[in-house]
């Protein structure tokens, strides 16, 4: 398995990170290179609805999906991520048919033919790290890396995909899958 610093990586917070904006986050690494690295938190749903962000596209009214809190930067900018068949010309492939973009044409044929291989979400913000940032957290141990599969960003239930994630990476991370939000909680 190729586990190393790339898009199409997650970021699994480490149990020891206590920074607010990372606890138990886990970022999907959608760009890395000597510039610096750019990723979404792909499990901190917020309680904005997508319909009261864009209510000028009709077919977002009602919608039961959520905005989710991508990171700290740039708090205002949506982006979105998208798993179709085909990649839009102005979106940028991350991995396994899953695309970052913000191409509202697509959201809205996503909802209306909903044959279920197509999926979006919205993300307020990205977590960004400049050049040599991300490898000095690497190296603090800050962060578990490995591969990002679109079951963990569009299927699961977004609250336990770290503890999920914590498990399936085993011993010595499976003790914290438990763990919670706010250690004073224990």
């Amino acid at each position: 398995m190729d586990v190393r610093l790339r898009k199409g990586m997650f970021l699994v917070a480490a149990p020891s990170l206590r920074d607010p904006n990372f606890r138990q986050a886990v970022v999907l690494l959608c760009e890395y290179g000597a510039e610096g690295a750019l990723g979404v938190i792909v499990n901190r749903p917020t309680a904005l609805s997508i319909s009261e962000v864009f209510p000028q596209v009709p077919v977002l009214e009602g919608s039961k999906h959520v905005l989710y809190a991508g990171g700290p930067v740039q708090p205002n900018q949506i982006m979105l991520l998208y798993r179709g068949e085909s990649i839009p010309e102005n979106a940028h492939h991350v991995f396994d048919g899953v695309c970052l973009g913000g191409d509202l044409n697509l959201v809205e044929r996503i909802l209306t033919t909903a044959d279920g291989r197509e999926a979006f979400r919205a993300y307020l913000g990205y977590s960004g790290w400049g050049p040599g940032q991300l490898e000095g957290e690497m190296k603090t141990g800050s962060w578990i890396l490995m591969p990002a599969h679109p079951k963990w960003v569009f299927e699961a239930d977004p609250t336990l995909v770290w503890r999920e994630l914590m498990w399936i990476l085993g011993d010595p991370y499976r003790v914290y899958a438990d763990m919670p939000l706010d250690p004073s909680c224990n």
